[in-house]
């Protein structure tokens, strides 16, 4: 008889993602206080932009969320079964593959073109929810569509702020006023348009609904929620080995990087297959305690190095990844929203 097996030993992580739940939550209620009278709710698409759709809608509920929005059927699937009171809407809509896994859901497609509509009529669908393209031109009826919606349940009418995080928000401000000329005649409970940068933009851009998404996870959309939102996210990446690099000899890809003197480089265990992009090749930071330093040469897809000269930064140890999501952007030429849902799947995730 042959000896069972050996099981395997469990692999300690060599990347970690901490997610802070009391941040989340913080930031969540600061969005709601600066939508006025506006209900909350929160974008937890794209697997709660990288952070886990499931544990972030958990949290976001226990603190009084009632609204839930994803991309796809796939993803409101993926998301389970919701407490009581509690809606999922699905921004993509209804395609014809789509229909009969809709009827069964509770969740709501959000319907975006004049065909969607008919499907979700013919269909026999009941509540819906409705998007308007105020200017945007990527998903939703034109106001001139708007007719077809006649006869159809609409919980939530909404649409969608192109360039709220903009400095001159003259464009977002006639969208604001296109869209309250559509709601001011097709009959739905509630009307939503801001984002997290129109939820910025004050109580004007509220309507009846908010839907966060950047903010909630520490992005900061606008100046105005600068020292109101705080980080949710931090990377440690582990040291693998340790080098001296002498003075005129050059890190990585490319040759992209020559030490001025001799210098003690650091080589981290993380690359753009963790979501690390190469925008970060000589121009990112990484952090000993308090101490920045420097990433040297380019990003490869499982490895990183950095300047640790000057430091007793040693093989084993755990390095921080810059948790200022604004100064990540900026330094990497790479938006917020790039930077959280690029995040890959080796980490060990885990939520304090």
């Amino acid at each position: 008889m042959s000896p069972p097996p050996l099981s395997a030993p469990e692999v300690p992580p060599a990347l970690r993602l901490t997610c802070d739940g009391d941040a989340l939550v913080a930031n969540w209620r600061w969005l709601r206080t600066r939508g006025g009278g506006a209900a909350c709710g929160a974008a937890v698409k794209a697997d709660g932009y990288g952070l886990g759709a499931r544990e972030v809608a958990a949290r976001l509920i226990r603190a009084g969320c009632r609204d839930l929005f994803v991309s796809s059927w796939g993803e409101a699937a993926a998301l389970g079964d919701l407490p009581d009171g509690v809606a999922l809407s699905v921004l993509h809509g209804v395609r014809e593959e789509d229909v009969a896994y809709a009827l069964a859901s509770p969740a709501r497609p959000v319907l975006n073109s004049p065909p969607q509509v008919a499907r979700w009529k013919a269909a026999g669908g009941g509540a819906c929810d409705a998007m308007i393209d105020t200017g945007m031109n990527r998903l939703g009826l034109r106001p001139e569509e708007a007719g077809c919606l006649k006869g159809v349940a609409i919980e939530t009418l909404m649409s969608h702020l192109a360039s709220a995080d903009e400095a001159d928000t003259a464009f977002a401000s006639r969208q604001r006023d296109a869209f309250a000329a559509v709601a001011a005649c097709v009959p739905a409970r509630r009307a939503s348009l801001a984002n997290s940068a129109g939820i910025c933009l004050g109580a004007d851009y509220a309507f009846d609904l908010t839907r966060p998404g950047l903010a909630l996870y520490g992005g900061v959309p606008r100046a105005e929620a600068g020292g109101a939102i705080q980080p949710v996210m931090r990377i440690e990446a582990q040291v693998l080995q340790c080098r001296r690099v002498p003075a005129g000899e050059t890190v990585g890809y490319g040759a992209t990087w020559t030490a001025g003197g001799d210098a003690h480089v650091a080589i981290l265990n993380i690359g753009y297959a963790d979501g690390y992009l190469r925008g970060f090749s000589n121009a990112g930071r990484v952090f000993a305690g308090d101490r920045a330093l420097p990433v040297v040469g380019r990003v490869s897809m499982d490895l990183l190095a950095v300047d640790a000269t000057g430091t007793d930064v040693t093989e084993g140890d755990w390095l921080a990844l810059d948790p200022d999501l604004g100064a990540a952007s900026a330094a990497s030429g790479l938006s917020q929203y790039e930077l959280l849902t690029a995040l890959g799947r080796r980490y060990q995730r885990r939520w304090t």
